[in-house]
């Protein structure tokens, strides 16, 4: 298993649509595309509380790079995406970190 912790730093207000965007839209296409998400978490303390920290599971990264490339070329989720950001952008930057768990991890 391998786990991908993705960061969406978001445009100053814009975290509120990044949530709306995840409920309404993005969490069906990630079903759609058996994309399998551990968790998702706000921001508490830190540099900004702007941004939506959230874990995906994996069994391989060529299963990953399957699944999220056909996720990210659906011209649905495309079209939908650049609704939500028709006015102004939500996210201004991502980052992401593949993880492997150690043989003491509780989640392997």
């Amino acid at each position: 298993m391998i786990v991908e912790m993705r960061v969406y730093h978001c445009a100053p207000g814009r975290l509120p649509a990044l949530h709306d965007r995840f409920t309404g839209i993005t969490l069906d296409f990630f079903r759609k595309y058996g994309i399998e998400p551990i968790g998702f978490w706000t921001t508490v303390a830190g540099p900004s509380n702007q941004s939506l920290t959230y874990l995906l599971k994996w069994e391989s990264l060529a299963e990953r790079e399957q699944k999220w490339n056909a996720f990210q070329a659906d011209p649905e989720w495309i079209r939908q995406r650049n609704a939500t950001e028709a006015e102004r952008i939500i996210v201004e930057r991502i980052e992401n970190q593949f993880l492997a768990p150690t043989s003491y991890s509780p989640l392997r």
